[in-house]
């Protein structure tokens, strides 16, 4: 998923920032007149990175979702974390459990298993994890966050980088900021470009990620994609890192599903559950969302509204 840069006929400058945010790459563009400003504001949304990254990183061995990992307890936890608790659940129990934060002992299963056979044909051994697979086994109570069992994992992976994304927004209107692109992962937009028009949001090829299989205007909007051409365990590309947790199989390499909300938290959570859904199921489950729109990237049909 890539940000259609601002065009040179910007009536304000354009002030870009690259980086990394959870993991991935990271722009911001953001059109203000007074380049102290624009820099100023910046720095702030860097700064709440970081600060959100030491909350909600798995690659952090501090983090808090590190530590409630390791120990699977966490004392006062950050008003954060249990706010992304809240919003998943209600994800999980609308996408019938498509969507779980408690999948990580799961895709640790599959990591350990290709890491030590990559060439491997057959698929690990999940029946002694799924158990621990169940976002209703998440205690949390503002004081406390605990697993009911012992081996349970979450990954903020599917949610944390749309939360973060909403978190940075929130910060820019704050400071006044009414024209800006976030892609901190997932892509959420504030106002039209320079040059009057919406922002164009280009859409992964799934079968050549170096393309781009369509675009969607998005102005005020969040787009989130989730694709199991992300990330692919075996060296034979047929089993990809998005995992059903009711099932423990993998999603389609060669689909891609965009979601566009009024959030970016939404979006990305719900790419991530109706990627492991077929049409038929997207369709059914988005009837019933407000202000959702769904789109499916295939090599056949290219980019398909299904919703």
């Amino acid at each position: 998923m890539t940000l259609s840069p601002v065009p040179g006929a910007a009536k304000s400058p354009v002030h870009r920032w690259n980086g990394v945010a959870m993991g991935a790459e990271a722009t911001i563009q953001l059109i203000h007149p007074d380049a102290n400003e624009a820099n100023r504001v910046i720095a702030l949304a860097i700064a709440e990175i970081a600060r959100l990254e030491d909350i909600f990183s798995l690659y952090r061995p501090d983090s808090s979702v590190s530590r409630l990992n390791r120990h699977g307890r966490l004392i006062a936890p950050p008003l954060e974390l249990v706010d992304l608790l809240t919003r998943a659940a209600a994800v999980s129990a609308m996408s019938g459990g498509a969507f779980d934060m408690t999948v990580q002992p799961l895709w640790a299963r599959y990591r350990d298993h290709f890491s030590a056979d990559p060439g491997a044909t057959a698929l690990p051994a999940v029946d002694d994890i799924l158990p621990l697979v169940d976002w209703r086994a998440v205690r949390s109570d503002g004081e406390a966050i605990a697993f009911d069992r012992p081996g349970m994992a979450i990954t903020p992976n599917g949610i944390a980088q749309g939360y973060v994304t909403d978190r940075v927004a929130d910060l820019l209107r704050r400071n006044h900021i009414d024209a800006v692109a976030l892609n901190l992962g997932e892509v959420l937009t504030m106002g039209h470009r320079g040059d009057g028009r919406d922002w164009q949001v280009g859409i992964t090829d799934p079968e050549e990620p170096a393309r781009i299989a369509g675009r969607i205007a998005c102005s005020d909007r969040a787009v989130a994609t989730s694709g199991g051409y992300g990330t692919i365990f075996d060296s034979s590309r047929r089993y990809s890192h998005l995992l059903d947790p009711r099932t423990g199989k993998t999603a389609p390499i060669e689909r891609g599903v965009s979601v566009v909300a009024d959030s970016a938290c939404l979006a990305d959570a719900w790419s991530t559950a109706f990627a492991l859904m077929d049409s038929a199921s997207i369709r059914a489950s988005a009837h019933g969302l407000e202000n959702i729109e769904v789109y499916v990237a295939t090599p056949d049909a290219g980019l398909e509204r299904l919703a």
